[in-house]
């Protein structure tokens, strides 16, 4: 038997629209994502209250325009209708902007939420492939709803917390403040994107809101939640489009290559990379990013066990980072610095096993964190130097270098120094029991079983 759905009821009440308003709307909002055919009335409206079930996309738009109507975001879950494939919505790259805010602030919802579609959420593969295509070769789409029009002064708010919640994933890892800035994000920043904006204002609002939803799939990524990451930086990728800044496209990019070579796929790590390189072309203000893509390619191409290439990206990353003016960059590029970079490239010798170049690298990674008290960059790099050592046949100075990155990656909520440590851990395997080795596992056991 039905059961009325009490939480439509009490939505549709608590906008003010009539069962024959909100019919209208969803017919218009349903042509707008297009879907010319769905044309409910108030019948089918009382039907819905009732206890009848709408087939999707139906639910994800009632969920949109009572949203517009309240002035906050509410979902399927909210209104009684079920999760509306948030999980895997959100691995669309919409041409439809319409389409891409809800799916953003769907995303952003479920996060807090930490509903289960979220933690089962998987990593897809080949799901980058369209996305920077489409980058490549984007064109400007819908407008936001109306609503109170948003001036430059809210997006400056916006940007004020962007530099707060960066400092705190670089000093404290991703797992510190994601589940704050995603809520955040949900009450503060997806609304805006729904309202009226002049066109200046609606692309630094674009810029503003694809920089935070390209961090917290940084967090997510720094956590180990793969498949939320993933969908956080394509749709942040979309924004970026919005918002015309091609050097924020190619550092999302920088982002899925990164993670894309970390998952055990360097020919795609790589070809984002390139992607990412192509987009810039002939931007003379994003140097940072173009060292970064290329230290990420190279990265992608010692995986692949190309030595020749992947010295010759590191040199063309050093040679990019060279002609980098700070005052010049934008903000989200401060962490492309040489802790940053050195660490990347001592991982990229390691991977290549040149041990000495490797060691050079790390060293300086290393310094340079410890003078900026960045605890998760200074125990990966520790943890390369510790991997160079073993390269080496130094048992003793690799074993000195594994607890010093033990002891950095307390500091932090960070999965990727974890693995850095397990990484280690694997590395030592064929010194079997020698006393170092038990040692460094016995010291290992609480961190790597958190």
């Amino acid at each position: 038997m039905k059961r009325p759905n009490t939480n439509l009821a009490q939505h549709l009440e608590q906008s003010g629209m009539s069962n024959k308003e909100l019919a209208r709307r969803v017919r218009a909002r349903a042509e707008l994502w297009g879907h010319p055919h769905i044309t409910p009335n108030a019948t089918t409206v009382r039907r819905w209250l009732a206890g009848d079930q709408p087939r999707p996309p139906v639910p994800a738009i009632l969920a949109d325009v009572l949203s517009a109507s309240i002035g906050y975001r509410v979902t399927t879950y909210d209104l009684g209708l079920g999760d509306s494939g948030t999980a895997e919505r959100a691995l669309v790259y919409s041409r439809s902007f319409a389409v891409t805010v809800e799916s953003v602030a769907d995303l952003g919802r479920a996060d807090v939420d930490r509903r289960t579609l979220m933690a089962a959420a998987p990593f897809a593969a080949v799901a980058a492939v369209g996305p920077s295509r489409d980058w490549l070769l984007s064109t400007l789409d819908q407008k936001p709803d109306a609503g109170p029009r948003v001036r430059l002064e809210d997006v400056t708010a916006v940007r004020n917390m962007f530099g707060e919640f960066q400092k705190m994933d670089v000093l404290q890892g991703g797992g510190s403040g994601r589940l704050v800035l995603a809520e955040y994000m949900n009450q503060h920043v997806y609304p805006l994107l729904r309202r009226t904006h002049t066109e200046k204002v609606r692309r630094a609002l674009c810029e503003a809101a694809a920089e935070q939803t390209y961090l917290l799939g940084w967090m997510a990524y720094d956590n180990g939640e793969h498949g939320t990451a993933q969908r956080y930086l394509i749709q942040s990728l979309r924004l970026a489009e919005e918002s015309h800044n091609i050097a924020l496209g190619a550092h999302v990019l920088a982002g899925m290559a990164d993670q894309a070579t970390l998952l055990g796929d360097p020919e795609e790590g790589r070809r984002l990379a390139q992607a990412g390189r192509a987009g810039l072309r002939g931007e003379g203000t994003s140097r940072a990013c173009m060292a970064d893509l290329w230290a990420l390619e190279a990265r992608a191409l010692a995986k692949l066990g190309e030595k020749n290439a992947a010295a010759h990206a590191v040199s063309r990353s050093e040679s990019a980072y060279g002609r980098v003016r700070r005052t010049e960059e934008q903000e989200w590029a401060a962490f492309i610095d040489p802790a940053y970079l050195h660490g990347e490239h001592a991982n990229t010798f390691r991977d290549l096993s040149q041990a000495e170049h490797a060691e050079e690298h790390a060293r300086l990674s290393i310094e340079h964190a410890r003078r900026q008290k960045r605890a998760r960059r200074g125990a990966m790099s520790q943890a390369a130097l510790a991997v160079s050592h073993l390269q080496r046949d130094d048992l003793e100075a690799a074993h000195a270098a594994g607890l010093r990155t033990l002891k950095l990656s307390r500091q932090v909520k960070s999965s990727r120094c974890v693995q850095a440590v397990q990484d280690l851990q694997k590395q030592m395997k064929p010194y079997g029991d020698h006393r170092l080795v038990t040692d460094f596992n016995d010291r290992a056991r609480e961190l790597t079983a958190a």
